[in-house]
């Protein structure tokens, strides 16, 4: 098992990440906040959803394999029935490092998803959000991580 912390610095050391479940509409879906926040601080990030040809005003990819040069990492911003869907495309394009994102709730969780990524040695972090953690953090984020990891929101080890 790697600790969150190895896991997080690993999975935010990669530039070129993509964003599932990123909305036209963004108010209000954590997709689109992580997209941003990524974006905002200097990472090359990808838009997927195959309901959508633009997001943010970039460029929307309707699955991973369409992102140009493809991605170094992956953020599962989903509902978790589209999880393991999404898990096998990372497996099949050699992706290693994937992020099922929960702030509340369920979030993507999908323990199915994580359990198939890991028998392929994908490094899974299910649960809690890349904005909680350095270098793309910020104070109410911290906050939350704090609440999560004590209510078992963000594992302590993946």
């Amino acid at each position: 098992m790697v600790t969150i912390k190895q896991a997080t610095t690993e999975f935010l050391g990669k530039k070129r990440v993509a964003v599932t479940g990123v909305s036209r509409n963004p108010q209000g879906h954590g997709s689109n906040i992580v997209y941003q926040r990524l974006r905002e601080r200097g990472y090359e990030v990808f838009a997927v959803n195959p309901n959508a040809e633009q997001a943010e005003g970039d460029p929307c990819y309707p699955n991973l394999a369409a992102i140009p040069g493809g991605v170094e990492a992956v953020v599962i911003g989903t509902r978790p029935e589209t999880a393991e869907a999404t898990m096998r495309e990372c497996d099949e394009l050699g992706i290693k490092h994937v992020w099922m994102h929960r702030s509340f709730g369920q979030g993507s969780v999908s323990p199915e998803a994580a359990s198939f990524g890991r028998d392929r040695g994908i490094t899974v972090i299910d649960g809690g959000c890349p904005l909680m953690f350095d270098p793309t953090a910020d104070f109410g984020h911290k906050c939350m991580r704090y609440v999560s990891s004590w209510t078992g929101k963000v594992p302590k080890e993946v």
